[in-house]
């Protein structure tokens, strides 16, 4: 084993983390202590760590922890192919899947004390049965226990006088306005699906058939989530044990419905109705959560069902507006986690310490893209009151457990931007000023800016730390085509171009059923196009010797397609499954055709290539910097650091052997020792 550089490291990952923003925001002194440690460390000028394909969040941290490229550790998508059903996809947050080894086993198998934290790449279950090797999660991208853990999903509770009973409805409103009276509320049918879909990224689905006729099909729903609603009649308050004078009262809803909780509207100190007193009943002697207007509540601990189980939970608040009579109120409920769920928690123990010490894992937010209240005093809140709690924890972890080598996740960035991004630039699609989505993107940014400053102590300690992102996500000009969605099987674009055919009924009605003996090829996952293939397929329609012509004209009727609008092209880059090895693709795990979208008609991220830039200096390029021991400080290298040379630059700080596939380099020009 080589002289370790520095015996203890820290991986910071934030997932979409942009360079291109983060340097911006730093020039504008709006990221003070990203601008510190750029001052105490190295990084490329522009900040930039040339991504592997595809941008994507499952292969990318799968790279960052193997050092090799997708076509060497197997995870390709986010969902991986299933098998040679072809319009079938299978959940890629597997480590049972990757075909590499990880970096984290070789430090923990070396004798160093070691943390996997959420690492949405092939951390979960465990690979080594090293006793020095502790894992949380990492099954799904948007937080500790964020899978397993959620009992229920956020909501809105609006309370009238003049409501007339307590009740809920399902998947009612789109965003915050619900009005203050409702008699009728019915969800469409595309935002419960979109529901389906969005909620399946963030939190991970099984295997599953996903055709892709429209927008609201796959991920560009991720903005239209909908929400249940709660109602409430506020009346005088009667049949309390303390109420103050003049209070009125209004049932909270928690758990779509079965469970009832007492609730007062009391006065301020400006003798306006501010303030929501919550009790289990109304005969309790104290409240379990005080909301006030304009102040975020977070860490309120009750009770919740799911599947007829009764679970401890913990759920955050905002009181959203309350008119200065107490006539009428709206408060928004985050989604509640379950407090004591430890299955994804290796060893288990560590549940019960981070939870006794720093307090239970938090519920995620997605939502609000087109609403600014949501956005701005709920989503980008909760993901702080994420950041401190992730900290908080990760701090008591390293002082008092004594961990030596920690990879950590935060995914605040790429979900929040999510909701963000694409509104960037006025396209007709967001009900928000351009402005107002400028101002939410700032605020998440000074909120990673904090949250990287809870570690920045470290340095002063003899530590090693990285910053390092996936992907970032762009914005982009046009918005993007009917191919390239990553959560199924993309028809539109390639029924045009007449190799995917739909069934359809005795009426010529199309049926949301693929025609598998008129289909000669499908778009699959975000990059992928595979031939139906006679003898390999089960409903195979090409034969073999005829695979190599077809592939020729399905690229070049990609090639010379033409968005209807600019009469431009739409796809960048396609070649065939033997050529895609040169950007880290193809192999068994891929299509017969690998191919990438354009510069502005892409998604935010996932089906371009990592050097795509967009509107508003967003870029999809991942981040790296670093600091400490073992890096040169207030350095800049013109060298390209590629995402594979991630695991063998912290390998060789660390002094331990590289990862048995490893296919990267170390940075040698950012470290302090000459190689």
């Amino acid at each position: 084993m080589r002289k370790a550089a520095s015996e203890k490291i820290l991986v910071l990952g934030i997932d979409g983390l942009d360079p291109s923003l983060t340097r911006k925001y730093v020039r504008a002194g709006l990221m003070p202590n990203v601008k510190k440690f750029l001052e105490r460390g190295s990084a490329s000028a522009d900040l930039v760590m040339l991504g592997g394909q595809p941008t994507i969040t499952p292969p990318m941290w799968t790279t960052l922890a193997t050092g090799t490229y997708p076509c060497t550790h197997g995870i390709t998508d986010f969902w991986v192919a299933d098998g040679n059903n072809l319009d079938t996809i299978a959940y890629g947050l597997d480590s049972r899947l990757c075909k590499a080894e990880q970096l984290w086993n070789v430090f923990a198998e070396s004798g160093k004390k070691t943390l996997v934290w959420h690492w949405p790449g092939s951390s979960w279950p465990p690979t080594s049965s090293s006793p020095n090797l502790s894992v949380v999660d990492g099954t799904q991208p948007e937080g500790v226990n964020c899978g397993v853990g959620e009992i229920e999903k956020d909501f809105i509770l609006v309370a009238d006088v003049k409501t007339e009973d307590v009740y809920f409805r399902e998947k009612a409103a789109a965003d915050s306005r619900v009005p203050c009276v409702i008699s009728d509320l019915a969800v469409e049918e595309t935002l419960a699906d979109a529901s389906r879909i969005a909620g399946s990224i963030a939190v991970g689905a099984a295997a599953t058939r996903n055709l892709i006729l429209s927008p609201d099909d796959g991920q560009g729903t991720m903005g239209k989530m909908p929400f249940d609603v709660a109602l409430s009649p506020i009346k005088p308050a009667a049949g309390w044990t303390d109420a103050p004078e003049d209070a009125m009262e209004f049932t909270m809803l928690l758990s779509h419905g079965l469970i009832h909780r007492s609730a007062l509207l009391v006065r301020g100190e400006s003798g306006k109705y501010d303030t929501v007193l919550l009790y289990k009943r109304k005969k309790s002697e104290k409240p379990f959560a005080v909301l006030r207007e304009g102040v975020f509540t977070c860490g309120i601990v009750d009770e919740g069902y799911r599947n007829d189980v009764k679970y401890e939970v913990t759920r955050s608040m905002r009181l959203l507006s309350v008119s200065d009579d107490g006539s009428h109120l709206k408060i928004w409920v985050s989604t509640a986690m379950d407090i004591n769920e430890n299955s994804l928690w290796h060893p288990q123990e560590l549940q019960r310490i981070v939870k006794d010490n720093c307090g239970p894992a938090l519920p995620g937010a997605i939502l609000g893209g087109y609403d600014q209240q949501l956005m701005q005093e709920c989503m980008i809140p909760q993901w702080r009151a994420m950041g401190e709690w992730q900290a908080k924890s990760l701090n008591y972890l390293i002082d008092h457990e004594n961990f030596e080598i920690v990879f950590s996740h935060f995914h605040n960035v790429d979900l929040q931007g999510h909701m963000i991004i694409k509104f960037l630039k006025d396209k007709g699609e967001g009900s928000l000023p351009e402005h107002v989505y400028a101002e939410c993107m700032e605020m998440v940014y000074r909120q990673t800016d904090e949250y990287i400053g809870k570690f920045m102590h470290y340095l002063d300690k003899g530590w090693t730390v990285f910053i390092i992102s996936d992907h970032a996500a762009v914005c982009p000009e046009h918005g993007p085509v009917a191919i390239g969605e990553p959560v199924g099987v993309n028809v539109r674009l390639m029924e045009e171009l007449g190799y995917t055919a739909l069934k359809k009924d005795a009426q010529g009605n199309e049926l949301r059923e693929l025609d598998w003996e008129k289909t000669r090829a499908v778009a699959v996952r975000g990059n992928f196009i595979y031939i139906n293939l006679k003898g390999r397929n089960p409903h195979g329609t090409v034969d073999p010797a005829e695979q190599y012509e077809l592939e020729e004209q399905i690229m070049t009727d990609l090639y010379g397609y033409k968005h209807p609008e600019t009469g431009k092209r739409v796809i960048s880059l396609a070649v065939r499954n033997k050529d895609a090895i040169l950007l880290g693709l193809g192999g068994p795990d891929c299509g017969d055709i690998v191919y990438w979208t354009a510069e502005g008609y892409n998604f935010d991220h996932g089906d371009s290539l990592s050097t795509t830039r967009g509107y508003a200096d967003t870029s999809v390029s991942p981040i790296f910097m670093a600091a400490g021991n073992g890096v040169k400080s207030g350095y800049s290298t013109d060298r390209i650091i590629r995402q594979v040379d991630f695991v063998p630059t912290m390998a060789v700080i660390g002094g331990v052997r590289m990862p048995k596939q490893c296919e990267g380099a170390p940075v040698y020009q950012i470290l302090s020792e000459e190689y």
